[in-house]
């Protein structure tokens, strides 16, 4: 089984550093504003996932599943 590289805990704009692919996922959940808000930088994927009505698991299992 391979090792999950990103949790809930982790800063949007550190998975988006990780993974460039993670893009697609972070816009598809949370829309493009997500890219000019300053919290991208200080604030949680469960953070995001909060202000957006979204279970964050649903949200890390995708970018678990990215290459």
């Amino acid at each position: 089984m391979a090792e999950k590289k990103f949790n809930k805990d982790m800063v949007i704009g550190d998975v988006l550093k990780a993974n460039p692919a993670a893009i697609k996922v972070i816009q598809k959940y949370f829309g493009q504003g997500c890219f000019t808000c300053p919290g991208m930088n200080m604030e949680s994927v469960s953070f995001g996932a909060l202000m957006h009505n979204i279970d964050p698991e649903v949200i890390i299992k995708e970018l678990n599943e990215l290459e």
